[in-house]
């Protein structure tokens, strides 16, 4: 595996090595395993449906890293989802999904967290837009891991669900093993709730809320031929993201406790927008932009300048989120001279994840 360099500072020069491994081999239950969990597998297969979310912005890049969940955030859940269908078995495991080996690897890690030793037989799906910033392997995994618990009886709770995804998050690598991979909290808290999350350190909910109710959520993907996944991502995130983050973070974390939460409260959401347009400037999220070039700032510049009231790109890029109280045909008419189309076109969820148990 590669060996990558971690620049904090100007004197914080550390090296990071991907150590990759196989399903199940490294498995961190977090103590929950001391627990005496009373458990009852159910008859019949337990549904979930999870939405999607868009990833606005990390707090503090300084805060995680590839094996260390964390640095807090903001990002809201939408009408685009992944599903998980889940079957307690006597024994053994049957997986029905293309990522196989990520569902293993916390299979294993929630058996051991809770003392199972049944099976399971498992299908899930994803939203099929994977690596523009829309959370695909964080949606797929909290659907998985509240079907695993519901279908067992429910011995943990949301948040528990979302410290083990946090903490055991991987991703596959080019060998046909599983690494470490980033995590925040952001996309399973905005799944389970719906609306708003506001994430703090350690995949701490610090508050949710209903988000742009009835208004409507375009995303949009420029061209870029750079690439936001594996190694790239690594060296974008833990080198000059950090060095962002460590001059802006304060000035964050401000604007979302002083500005953007009371925003919410408000239903103001040309405030927000105007929030999250000035921390597209700000940090870690300005070298997630620069990243994919200028460019992202011509395209989000001219829309915000076409009147729509929040623009801003998810996660790593490159997808733009817009949601605005403008139609279909209003937005193709101000995307056409820009050069973009509407990849997809839907809602907030403020509704969260819904569990369906058939006999």
């Amino acid at each position: 595996m590669p060996i990558m360099m971690i620049r904090g500072g100007d004197l914080d020069l550390v090296e990071y090595e991907f150590k990759s491994f196989l399903p199940g081999e490294i498995t961190k239950t977090l103590g929950f395993e001391k627990n005496a969990y009373r458990l009852h597998p159910k008859k019949g297969k337990v549904f979930v449906k999870a939405p999607a979310r868009i990833h606005l912005s990390v707090l503090d890049m300084n805060r995680f890293a590839p094996n260390h969940a964390g640095g807090g955030g903001i990002g809201f859940a939408i009408q685009c989802y992944c599903t998980a269908e889940v079957e307690c078995t006597r024994q053994g495991l049957v997986i029905d999904y293309s990522r196989a080996d990520i569902i293993e690897n916390f299979v294993a890690v929630f058996n051991k967290a809770i003392g199972y030793t049944g099976g399971f037989k498992i299908k899930a799906t994803d939203h099929e837009h994977k690596h523009i910033g829309l959370g695909s392997t964080s949606t797929v995994m909290i659907a998985v891991a509240t079907a695993l618990n519901e279908a067992v009886g429910s011995p943990l709770t949301n948040e528990q669900l979302r410290q083990l995804i946090g903490h055991n998050y991987v991703e596959e690598t080019a060998d046909g093993t599983i690494a470490f991979g980033f995590e925040t909290g952001v996309g399973p808290a905005a799944s389970t709730h719906g609306g708003m999350a506001v994430m703090g350190d350690e995949l701490v909910l610090v508050y949710h809320h209903p988000f742009a109710e009835g208004k409507n959520v375009f995303i949009v993907v420029p061209p870029t031929d750079i690439s936001s996944a594996g190694t790239k991502e690594f060296d974008l995130l833990m080198n000059r993201a950090r060095t962002l983050d460590y001059r802006d973070r304060e000035l964050k974390a401000y604007l979302f406790m002083m500005d953007f939460i009371p925003a919410l409260e408000r239903g103001d959401l040309k405030k927000i927008g105007n929030v999250v347009w000035e921390i597209e400037f700000r940090g870690s999220k300005r070298a997630e932009i620069e990243h994919h070039s200028y460019r992202i700032y011509q395209y989000m510049s001219m829309l915000r300048e076409a009147g729509l009231e929040f623009v801003g790109m998810s996660s790593v890029g490159p997808s733009i989120s817009i949601v605005t109280e403008k139609d279909r045909k209003e937005i193709q008419k101000i995307l056409k001279p820009i050069g973009l189309e509407i990849a997809i076109a839907t809602k907030v969820d403020n509704k969260g994840m819904t569990v369906t148990c058939k006999k």
